[in-house]
């Protein structure tokens, strides 16, 4: 195929956009069974003792080191080999981790397996973000983010809510191993027959931009970068060379506190109130949902009226809901408070990724993708670490919702400070 041939667009690529919103759900099912269930009765099932806030945290902390510095491996790896065989080297990798859960004796294997699921996390969600951002247009960035993240925390959702009924059907190993192994088993089996390698698609775009045939607004790319450049420094330009690319990138790794937040403290905080696990799933699940579904809607708002005040303003209602959490003691209370939290991360998660990609050049875009997602995971690390010191220094849970409440208002603050809006058609570069 020639340059001409690769088109772009959600429509003209709907087949292969689809099969990569089922990985992305796939992904999703994968993480949302270690959601629940696991820190819930991480006590009682697993070993680990009452009011250990460090020991019950470490498995994010894993997770989190392990799937940032995945991800900046993953872009950077996909520009050399393509995106579908890095797909398929994540799923790959998760293979183990289903038996591995069954047969733990210890805390040590759910940190052990949660190591190998930030590996599948890393490559797989990467991949299948970077493959839609690919093939479609750029007017369309906010929805296909949108629709990429509103599939993978619908099945991150459900998987939760799945394998809390399937803990009190067959038990929790039992429920945790078989929904798993299908689930991986499935996500291998189908990218093998219907993913496409869409690395061709941004060559061809690449090139486009480089011959000056490409349409539309021009984007505001950074200029103190080569054409070429190396892995250094592309890393330096997303992580503080570029004042937009520091804002947004400082947003992503301080919202990971509110998802490490829910992860391991909810259900825990939730379970001392004495909610069920059926409850307590439906509960993290309404978080899920709302934002999930939320961003089908919010990606595609960014794509109308810009990415920054989207973000600002989500950053602010996602930690207003986290600290509403500790002011009522009710199911519906706590279902309100995680509809906000969810609805606020619904306006800032697709669009930190869609800023990025307006202003990362196609040729190094799968690096900058895999770098601003190597800071924002390396969040649910450097969180789970404070939320674990915060609470083990007080004594208490609710420290942890104070802490990344207070966080993610300053959080916003340096975004609306010392980013801008990216959206080329609302602020694109002069000729």
């Amino acid at each position: 195929m020639t340059d001409k041939d690769y088109h772009f667009g959600i429509r003209v690529n709907l087949n292969q956009f689809s099969h990569q919103l089922w990985q992305v759900l796939l992904v999703g099912l994968t993480l949302g069974m270690m959601r629940t269930v696991v820190p819930a009765l991480a006590e009682s099932e697993f070993g680990v003792p009452k009011g250990s806030f460090l020991l019950l945290m470490a498995f994010v902390v894993a997770f989190g080191f392990v799937k940032g510095t995945m991800n900046f491996v993953a872009g950077r790896l996909s520009e050399r080999i393509g995106r579908k065989h890095v797909l398929m080297l994540g799923w790959l990798i998760a293979l183990p981790i289903p038996p591995m859960i069954f047969y733990a004796s210890s805390w040590s294997w759910i940190v052990f397996a949660t190591v190998l699921l930030g590996v599948n996390q890393g490559l797989t969600w990467s991949m299948t973000q970077t493959a839609k951002l690919d093939i479609t247009h750029p007017e369309q960035r906010g929805l296909t983010i949108g629709l990429n993240e509103f599939s993978g925390y619908f099945g991150v959702a459900l998987a939760g809510i799945i394998t809390a009924y399937l803990t009190e059907w067959i038990g929790a190993r039992e429920g945790l191993m078989w929904f798993g192994f299908v689930t991986i088993v499935v996500a291998i089996i189908t990218t093998q027959l219907w993913v496409k390698d869409t690395l061709p698609w941004a060559q061809a775009e690449a090139k486009h931009h480089a011959t000056g045939k490409a349409t539309g607004p021009r984007p505001r790319f950074p200029i103190n970068i080569s054409d070429k450049p190396t892995t250094w420094e592309v890393f330096t330009l997303i992580s503080w060379r570029d004042k937009r690319m520091f804002a947004f990138s400082q947003a992503g790794l301080v919202e990971k506190f509110v998802d490490a937040l829910i992860w391991v403290f909810y259900p825990v905080y939730l379970y001392e109130q004495g909610l069920s696990l059926a409850n307590i799933g439906w509960v993290v699940g309404i978080y899920g949902f709302v934002w999930g579904g939320s961003q089908f809607i919010t990606g595609k708002l960014s794509d109308h009226v810009g990415r920054l005040w989207p973000i600002t303003i989500g950053m602010w209602v996602c930690g207003a809901g986290v600290g509403l959490t500790l002011l009522g003691d009710a199911l519906w209370w706590w279902s309100i408070s995680a509809a906000i939290t969810g609805f606020g991360m619904a306006l800032l998660y697709p669009n930190i990724s869609a800023a990025v990609s307006d202003i990362a050049h196609p040729a190094w875009r799968g690096s900058a993708i895999g770098i601003y997602r190597f800071w924002r995971d390396l969040g649910y690390g450097i969180g789970a670490l404070l939320l674990g010191l915060a609470s083990n220094l007080t004594g208490f849970i609710s420290t942890g919702f104070w802490v990344v409440s207070l966080a993610m208002f300053v959080s916003g603050l340096i975004v609306m400070i010392a980013a801008e809006e990216t959206h080329p058609r609302l602020n694109q570069a002069r000729e």
